[in-house]
């Protein structure tokens, strides 16, 4: 008979509390070797800094149980086996359902999560005193595909000049991917509504400014050079927070920078290795955010400027109910002329219960049309995640915009939405 050996353990002391990290030889990078054990002892090498971009917030639990190569699943409630010492709070979303959500307040507490499988961190905007008003406005800076990191840079220096002009400061970090992320600490005053509608002001004002290098076009079909995602700031959006490990093959971490670091900062750069170095010695760059709040009106005079200029809403991601102004959450590809000829020659071409399947899918159907893959540029490959309520799936869709009718493929059938 076989005995069976009890998965090792291993207890730690943090902040007067034990903290018992379940599997902690396991391997959560591959390509880099870091185990379970590494990751919490990151994130414990950052815990001032971490705490500051994710503590006193209700958060929404990304979980790897299988590590960063794994499948993942969001969780919002909290777990019910839970120690008496870890806080929660109860949110309303916009479905109207609830949950009791984890608040982390100490490093024992982050220990804690991590060991459930949770590689990066994805607080709300409010803070477990007011769940109604947002002190953070959050600016997304999400290149499409081909967009040069430098062109990233430039639009967050934009960024920064049209908040400063507005009366607000940003507080930049690299996203840990390919972006950006512009925090801004604000007064909790407005609700998430008005955040939102600041936020959709500031990205209209930046395109405005750069009309080649940022959009504010909320359709990926539409998007091109550096997209600014107003739509972060709705209300239940979260984002990867400051020094949160991306599960990215190098581990790589959303990293607060200074403003003069981002002209020469490379997010290959700050991964799970190097960043416990870099922050005992430059400590945290934005250890001064929470002194920064001022008001929004300024933002708000501006998206009511828009607004008497013909600028209404714009859409809201998937799931939300209609909004009062809101134009027709159709996608271009979908909406219809007068000749009925689709806006743009979308097709899908593949889906997946992950990112790393559905590329396979696009593997196979550029090998079957090699003449028309040839065509195709970088932003005409449209890599969407697609969420449930717990889960995420991916689909893949090819823009022909830059392929003659005569070579168009027609529109597969792909598979239904899996499991």
């Amino acid at each position: 008979m076989l005995r069976r050996v009890p998965a090792r353990k291993e207890l730690l002391q943090i902040e007067g509390r034990e903290v018992p990290i379940s599997n902690p030889e396991k391997v959560f990078f591959p390509q880099r070797g870091y185990t379970k054990l590494d990751l919490v002892r990151y994130y414990l090498a950052v815990a001032p800094g971490a705490l500051r971009g994710a503590g006193g917030r209700p958060m929404a639990l990304k979980r790897y149980v299988n590590g960063a190569e794994g499948e993942f699943f969001f969780q919002k409630r909290a777990p019910e086996a839970r120690p008496l010492w870890v806080e929660v709070v109860e949110l309303k979303f916009p479905s109207g359902r609830t949950a009791r959500e984890i608040v982390l307040r100490d490093a024992a507490q982050l220990a804690w999560i991590i060991n459930l499988g949770c590689i990066d961190l994805h607080p709300h905007p409010v803070r477990a005193e007011d769940l109604d008003h947002p002190d953070e406005l959050r600016v997304d800076l999400d290149p499409v595909p081909g967009v040069p990191w430098s062109q990233v840079r430039e639009v967050a220096l934009l960024t920064r000049e049209v908040l400063q002009e507005h009366g607000l400061t940003g507080w930049p970090k690299t996203s840990g991917s390919r972006g950006i992320h512009v925090n801004v600490r604000i007064e909790p005053r407005w609700t998430f509504q008005e955040v939102r509608a600041a936020a959709l002001a500031l990205a209209r004002e930046v395109e405005r400014r750069a009309p080649a290098l940022a959009t504010s076009k909320w359709w990926k079909e539409e998007r091109h050079g550096v997209f600014l995602d107003y739509n972060q700031n709705a209300k239940d959006r979260t984002v990867a927070s400051a020094y949160s490990v991306r599960p990215t093959p190098d581990a790589r971490v959303s990293t607060p920078l200074s403003w003069e670091e981002v002209d020469e900062a490379d997010p290959e750069d700050f991964t799970l290795g190097t960043m416990p170095q870099r922050f005992a010695k430059v400590g945290d760059r934005h250890a001064g955010m929470d002194g920064s709040a001022r008001s929004l009106e300024g933002l708000l005079e501006l998206s009511a400027r828009q607004e008497r200029d013909g600028q209404g809403d714009a859409p809201w991601p998937p799931h939300y109910r209609k909004q009062p102004g809101e134009p027709p959450r159709v996608q271009p590809s979908k909406a219809r002329t007068g000749t009925r000829i689709s806006k743009y020659p979308l097709i899908e071409v593949s889906r997946g219960k992950d990112k790393k399947e559905a590329l396979a899918g696009l593997a196979k159907w550029k090998k079957r049309h090699s003449r028309v893959a040839k065509l195709l540029k970088p932003a005409d490959v449209l890599v969407d995640q697609m969420r449930g309520r717990s889960s995420a799936w991916y689909r893949i869709r090819i823009n022909l915009q830059h392929v003659p009718e005569t070579l168009r493929p027609r529109t597969p059938s792909p598979a239904r939405k899996p499991v």
